[in-house]
């Protein structure tokens, strides 16, 4: 049966995934785009249960053709280039399904090699969150759409130019109809998008099945790895709940001894204090998901255990959970071994 877990708002977590048609290119530097195959979401997808581990709601209840379309719309929307201005890109362009739905690029490029602020994150387990982005600017997944869509330095269109050109083709016209009453509109290009977002789940890791009693799903060193995250390394104190992460903002020093350095939360919020501070990304995946940190300034996951193992960079708004962790070189071995358990069902 295909499922649908609920949550009190206004929108539905759908946890299928249905396929169509087409690819998207993946543009950066490099003058030859990679092509996302169209196959990288099997259809079998839309079969599954969600993945163990993850709390995504007490109601499961069969879904309707409607939402299977709405779904397959998304999934059409978000790999294609006509969002963009030029073209040229598409929302697959920097959250890429074979590098965890994330930019595998320090900072994300948009139209016209236009150099982004800051990495383009997984969108792993988007449905449990709480706000979007780095800074927290969106409240919902519908509200998200827009922005990377409207951002000039990303795809650099805007949703009233969007709709015109798929009022003006015979395919989408005809899709919308199916799905929505009213059919071609901003806010039904948002909703069908991000309900294909909703389903981009991945659960079901060597951890999670630790914890629920099979007892060499981990390795030694995973087993070192994970009593160091719930002891000494304090990584639950922010990654913390079932998509490790406790959705706050938080100022470990990234980036703030640059010149500029990056506001973070300050942006939205107009506090002070909020300078610097991101927000907590999930840590389901992060194997997949090289470059780290919100400006993609860490390489790898050793480098990321070792900076915290340091306490961070020291800042007047640095977090006063941050301080040196006093790990050797073989604990932050564990603690690394432990970060890639946290990988699961994902194709």
């Amino acid at each position: 049966m295909i499922r649908v877990a609920t949550r009190p708002q206004p929108f539905v977590i759908v946890v299928l995934v249905v396929v169509v048609g087409g690819v998207a290119d993946v543009t950066g530097a490099d003058p030859k785009p990679r092509v996302i195959p169209a196959d990288t979401l099997p259809a079998d997808l839309a079969r599954r249960k969600p993945p163990a581990g993850l709390k995504l709601g007490a109601a499961s209840d069969p879904v309707d053709q409607r939402t299977i379309d709405r779904v397959a719309l998304g999934r059409r929307l978000f790999f294609d280039r006509i969002l963009s201005k030029d073209r040229s890109l598409a929302c697959a362009s920097c959250h890429d399904p074979a590098h965890g739905f994330a930019d595998p690029r320090p900072l994300s490029i948009g139209i016209g090699k236009a150099l982004g602020q800051r990495n383009a994150p997984s969108l792993f387990n988007v449905a449990l969150g709480q706000l979007f982005f780095w800074d927290g600017r969106a409240s919902s997944l519908e509200a998200q759409v827009r922005f990377p869509i409207e951002n000039p330095r990303e795809l650099g269109s805007n949703l009233t130019e969007v709709v015109s050109r798929l009022k003006a083709d015979l395919e989408y016209v005809s899709a919308f109809g199916r799905t929505f009453p009213d059919g071609v509109t901003a806010a039904n290009v948002a909703r069908s998008i991000a309900d294909f977002e909703r389903t981009l789940l991945l659960g079901n890791s060597r951890v999670d099945q630790f914890r629920s009693g099979k007892a060499d799903a981990l390795t030694d060193a995973q087993r070192q790895g994970l009593w160091l995250y719930e002891s000494r390394g304090r990584c639950w104190r922010c990654h913390s709940g079932a998509n490790f992460t406790d959705e706050r903002f938080h100022n470990t020093g990234v980036g703030s001894r640059r010149a500029n350095p990056d506001v973070g939360r300050m942006s939205v919020s107009r506090h002070t204090s909020d300078r610097g501070r991101f927000k907590t990304p999930t840590l389901r995946g992060v194997g997949r998901t090289a470059p780290y940190m919100h400006d993609g300034s860490v390489k790898t996951l050793k480098e990321v255990v070792e900076f915290y193992n340091r306490g961070g960079v020291k800042n007047p708004q640095l977090d006063p959970l941050m301080r040196p962790l006093e790990l050797d070189k073989e604990e932050v071995g564990f603690l690394v071994e432990f970060l890639k358990a946290l990988d699961g069902e994902w194709p």
